[in-house]
């Protein structure tokens, strides 16, 4: 590569009309927060600049770690110092100055504090809007406002609590009838083995025979273990306490389990003996029959929130009452700027945790169109992040529209099209993590595409349409799928094969590869984005398990314990428990992350890091990346261990990277890492180019190709057009998101696809 083109970055022509205008830039003057490498650069404000590169280039570096947090602690600095005590704390970014910062708005794709309460109406505040109609225009009156809130106590339904959903206890599950109290496990709960103190509140009670088997109980007694509810015993035995009370079995795990913070705990050890189901008294609907019984025109809010957007919005249009007036206006804005952007098939009463990470960023989006309120700053992580190329000119109008209103906007992104309407482009590289951190390029798309950038030379490459498909091993056909928003399909899907399902977003990809997951049952592999038991203590390291090994190497070389070199044992620093940072709980907020003072993020305490194997200690080698890590630890297990993730292009991640950090296309990936090898198996990956630059996509491709030449089948949710042109067959889903998809609009193979008039995504090939 020109190492000219490196120290030199181009300048678009637009940006040479304004150079002699300082206040026109945003000036960053050399930043080397992670692995930037002393960048200086000016970024045009009320114009769309987008950051792309390779994986780990630094684009988030730039972005987030220093504009980003050098804007909000410079804005937390004006308030006084009462209020900042209550605010995020950030630390000052590794740049010397920079000039002209805008005040910055981050849009991303983490999810809110998101719980059982939270939909896309309360996160919206549309729900909100809505319950003050009903108060106002719906017939009977049945109270204010607040009495439409399924969170509130006049409105919510007292058998779920608002929830709309109940989980029941199933005693036969809970307790072994076939034992007596004396048994072990015959409370199929921890807290009640034989011996523990919650045990002893029925085996001291002096009322059981704890040698008499539990189904030989009479009735009496069956009644009183179970359901009493909480009273004094008359003639307590010796060693009962004085101020307990006996209450029986159900009660007390609903109360101070399935209802406490306890049961959210230990879910998993709760779904064994629990089931989950609607709730019978208010239908799912959370609120009580009064409030239901309050309607506009013939339907009930729980009706109308169950309604797509773009059906609500025609509804809200028709109501006549003058005193909807000024409460309609309001909810048509901020309906209709959910349904531009292509969320129009989302209902108010889907549940937030539901949703995409594009499709809350989208959201977020949704909320910024309408203020008033410009000479901002926004930066956007992925916008395009679960959209099909049909969607990608409406975030194109939406972002235009942000840029039009006086505002800046910043995208770090590696869409095609997203670069193509890119006012201004800095391109971030060469190489993932050390070796990367340079700008690159500066200039227009015009200019880039001549560039010998590895961006520029990627989208000079165009891969033709796949000529000849692979033959399938056989054939799994289903029929009449009517899963969620599904219309009745019947498919044959081909075995053997790579599969795409393509699709607008919401068009019903998703369930139905859930559909031919229940279907094939076990011998499916279902490597979704979803992270289970992620934490800020899930590291790569501890997910492959060479956390264990690296210890093991610390422990034999410094003749020490092992589990004095893990943050989770005996080297844990003693102020953040080994957690690298401070987590402040902000209730129906997002939690608050700071950096630890103590061990400045290392996680480990000070005595650990006087010990060093080969010139490093312990937080220095579990700072490595994986390339590195692979190198420091050539010829062992550990090395060996790390090649999967190479393989999937994660080799710029960190071994001690918390995996909450990963976006939802990493963390697959990441998964999917652990299956590398295997034979005669079918995968299901739900969009892996997330995050991906279109070099890492080739890579991905190259890799999976490989997997099903050596006898897997792989099915692909995807929207990359890439991929679509490689695949061995192609299953398309639509027209549109919500009720208006569900269909099957084409199966076959891409050549046929492309000629197909009734795909969305034939143009685009």
């Amino acid at each position: 590569m020109d190492s000219t083109r490196i120290q030199m970055p181009f300048m678009s022509e637009r940006n040479r009309k304004m150079e002699n205008n300082e206040q026109d830039f945003i000036n960053i003057i050399n930043a080397t927060e992670n692995n930037l490498k002393h960048v200086s650069l000016k970024i045009p404000k009320k114009q769309i600049t987008v950051f792309t590169g390779v994986s780990g280039s630094g684009k988030s570096s730039l972005c987030l770690d220093t504009i980003a947090a050098e804007s909000r602690r410079e804005l937390n600095v004006t308030f006084p110092s009462f209020v900042q005590q209550f605010l995020p704390k950030y630390g000052r970014p590794e740049v010397d100055r920079m000039e002209n910062l805008p005040v910055t708005i981050v849009i991303d794709q983490k999810k809110p504090a998101a719980n059982s309460r939270s939909t896309v109406g309360t996160y919206t505040d549309i729900y909100a809007l809505l319950r003050l109609l009903f108060s106002r225009v719906g017939k009977p009156f049945v109270g204010y406002s607040d009495s439409f809130s399924f969170n509130h106590p006049s409105g919510k339904c007292e058998r779920c609590e608002g929830l709309g959903v109940v989980t029941e206890l199933d005693i036969h599950k809970l307790v072994d009838f076939d034992k007596c109290l004396n048994d072990e496990g015959v409370i199929k709960w921890p807290a009640f083995t034989t011996g523990a103190w919650r045990w002893k509140r029925y085996a001291y009670s002096g009322l059981f025979d704890l040698n008499k088997k539990i189904k030989d109980y009479s009735e009496e007694e069956l009644e009183l273990f179970l359901y009493s509810p909480q009273i004094r015993l008359k003639n307590p035995p010796e060693g009962w306490p004085k101020t307990a009370k006996y209450e029986g079995l159900v009660h007390r795990m609903y109360r101070s389990v399935l209802n406490s913070e306890e049961g959210k705990l230990h879910r998993e050890l709760l779904d064994p003996i629990t089931s989950h189901g609607v709730c019978p008294e208010c239908n799912g609907a959370r609120l009580n029959q009064k409030v239901l019984s309050c309607k506009i025109d013939g339907k009930n809010i729980a009706d109308v929130i169950k309604l797509p957007l773009s059906e609500l919005c025609a509804w809200i249009a028709q109501i006549e009452d003058p005193l909807a007036k000024d409460i309609q206006d309001t909810l048509h804005t901020k309906l209709s700027a959910l349904i531009d952007i292509g969320l129009g098939y989302l209902s108010l009463d889907r549940g937030l945790s539901t949703l995409s990470g594009g499709e809350i960023q989208r959201c977020k989006i949704a909320k910024c169109l309408n203020s008033s309120l410009s000479d901002l700053l926004y930066i956007l992580d992925e916008p395009s992040a679960g959209l099909h190329n049909h969607d990608i000119e409406r975030m194109r109008r939406a972002l235009e529209k942000l840029r039009d209103g006086g505002n800046t906007v910043v995208l770090v992104e590696h869409h095609r099209k997203m670069i193509e309407m890119a006012d201004h482009i800095v391109e971030m590289g060469p190489e993932p993590g050390m070796a990367g951190g340079r700008v690159l390029f500066e200039g227009s798309y015009k200019e880039l595409l001549e560039s010998d950038t590895p961006t520029g030379e990627e989208m000079r490459l165009t891969t033709s349409l796949k000529a000849k498909a692979r033959e399938a091993k056989g054939i799994w056909r289903m029929e009449h799928i009517h899963l969620h928003n599904l219309k009745d399909i019947t498919i044959e899907f081909p075995i053997g094969n790579l599969v795409v399902i393509a699709g607008v977003a919401g068009s019903g990809k998703s369930s139905l590869m859930e559909s031919f997951y229940r279907s094939m049952g076990e011998d499916v592999v279902f490597v979704s984005q979803r992270a289970a038991g992620v934490s800020l203590r899930s590291t790569p390291a501890t997910y492959l398990g060479v956390a264990d090994e690296i210890r093991k190497i610390f422990a034999k070389r410094c003749g020490q314990k092992a589990s004095l070199f893990s943050f989770n044992g005996a080297g844990k620093c003693p102020a953040c428990k080994g957690k690298g940072v401070i987590v402040s709980d902000m209730a129906f907020m997002d939690d608050i992350e700071t950096t630890c003072d103590v061990c400045k993020g290392l996680r480990y305490s000070k005595e650990v890091l006087q010990y060093e194997v080969d010139g490093k200690n312990i937080a220095e080698v579990m700072d490595l990346t994986v390339a590195q890590a692979g190198e420091f630890f050539r010829g062992t297990k550990i090395s060996e261990a790390l090649e999967p993730l190479e393989k999937v292009g994660l080799s710029y991640l960190h071994l001690n990277q918390a995996l909450s950090t990963l976006s939802g296309g990493e963390l697959q990936r990441m998964k999917f890492a652990s299956y590398l090898g295997s034979k005669d198996r079918i995968f299901i990956l739900d969009e892996p180019t997330n995050g991906l630059h279109i070099k890492n996509v080739r890579s991905l491709l190259k890799l999976l190709n490989q997997m099903v030449d050596e006898g897997n089948s792989i099915f692909v949710i995807e929207h990359n057009i890439e991929f679509i042109k490689s695949a061995d067959y192609v299953v398309e889903l639509g027209p549109e998101g919500g009720d208006a998809g569900g269909r099957l609009l084409f199966a076959g193979t891409p050549s046929e696809m492309k000629m197909s008039e009734k795909s969305v995504t034939a143009e685009y090939l």
